[in-house]
Parts: structure tokens; C-alpha cells; sequence
């Protein structure tokens, strides 16, 4: 498996500041600011993270706040915590880690699933069982970066966060080394 990792994609500049993030996702993405809510949500991340046990990226909370989940193209889900479900969210988490862990890890070259240190801790998929993590290794989760297992086999990171990354796929910035080109088409839901 460690022969499938194709390299690391680095943003010119990594964005911190979520709003930002957000603005550059609704930018690259027509449609999608449909979607967002009027107001932000009130989702109990303190309950979601302790449960979790870590913190979430910034960007990825904020975006949960101002939509639900969603899809682009009918390819990249990005799942979001909803209010008063976020144990949902946190089942289908566990979930895919478990999915991970079964048919997609390999402990021997270094690949191991959240909660293990700097495991990779799932937060999209594609229709085509594409995963999209986060890798938890840094000094707080604004650190981590994005990690990308194809269906085809080939591994990658991103050194950005999970919305930078979803707009530079979407607009084009990243190369799709073994993901094929997404359609921009945000279904209502």
C-alpha cells in the first residue's frame, strides 16, 4: 500500500480562517450557497468531541453550522453533523473507521485508523468508495491535513484543511491524482 502513495498537493496558502474558507468553497461551487441555512446551527460540539475523543477543525465546524450535509456533483458527499443528531454523525463515523480498519489499513506500513495517534479519522466518500480523511497529526486539529484513498488505490495528502480542499477540487486548483473530474452540480435537498 505505501507504494500507492502518490505524493502531497500544497496549497500556495494554507486559509485558517474559516469564513474565508467558506467563501472560497461557495465561490468554486455554483449552487451550493442555496443550501445554506439562515441562521448558523447550534450543534453540541463539546458533546460530539468528547465522545470523539479530539476537537474537530475549525473549518469543518463552521461549515456544519451553515449547512447540512451535502453532496457536489453526485459524487463527493461531505457528511456534517445535524443539531440533535450528532450521534448520527458519530455512528456513521466509527463506521467508516471501522471500514478503514477492515479493508483499507494496513498497521505495517504506518496507516491506522483515529483513535490511534495521528490515525485518519473520516469526514467524506464518494459514490465510488472514494474516502476523504482528515490525518490527525499536528499540534491541534488546524493542523491536520487532508488525506485522500482512492478506490483505485492511490493515496495522497493534502497540506490544507478539509473546505480549502473541497474548493480547490472544485475549482480546479488540485490535480485529481486518482479521482475523476467532478461536475459542480450542488442537488437541493
Amino acid at each position: 500500500m505505501d507504494d500507492d502513495l502518490v505524493g502531497i498537493q500544497t496549497p500556495q496558502r494554507r486559509i485558517a480562517d474559516p469564513e474565508e474558507a467558506l467563501a472560497l468553497l461557495e465561490r468554486a461551487v455554483p449552487g451550493l450557497a442555496d443550501l445554506r441555512r439562515r441562521a448558523g446551527a447550534v450543534i453540541d460540539w463539546a458533546g460530539l468531541e468528547e465522545s470523539l475523543g479530539t476537537g474537530l477543525p475549525s473549518d469543518y465546524k463552521y461549515l456544519a453550522e451553515w449547512y447540512p450535509t451535502f453532496d457536489v456533483g453526485a459524487f463527493l458527499l461531505v457528511r456534517l453533523p445535524e443539531p440533535d443528531e450528532e450521534d448520527r454523525w458519530l455512528q456513521a463515523s466509527r463506521d467508516t473507521i471501522e471500514v478503514l480498519t477492515d479493508a483499507w489499513l494496513e498497521p505495517s506500513v504506518g496507516l491506522l485508523a483515529h483513535p490511534a495517534p495521528g490515525g485518519l479519522l473520516p469526514w467524506g466518500e464518494s459514490c465510488d468508495s472514494d474516502k476523504f480523511m482528515w490525518s490527525t497529526t499536528g499540534g491541534s486539529p488546524q493542523d491536520w491535513i487532508v488525506t485522500v484513498a482512492s478506490r483505485g488505490g492511490a493515496w495522497w495528502h493534502y497540506g490544507g484543511g478539509s473546505v480549502q480542499f473541497l474548493a480547490e477540487h472544485c475549482n480546479g486548483t488540485l490535480e485529481h491524482w486518482g479521482l475523476p473530474p467532478i461536475d459542480l452540480e450542488v442537488p437541493p435537498r
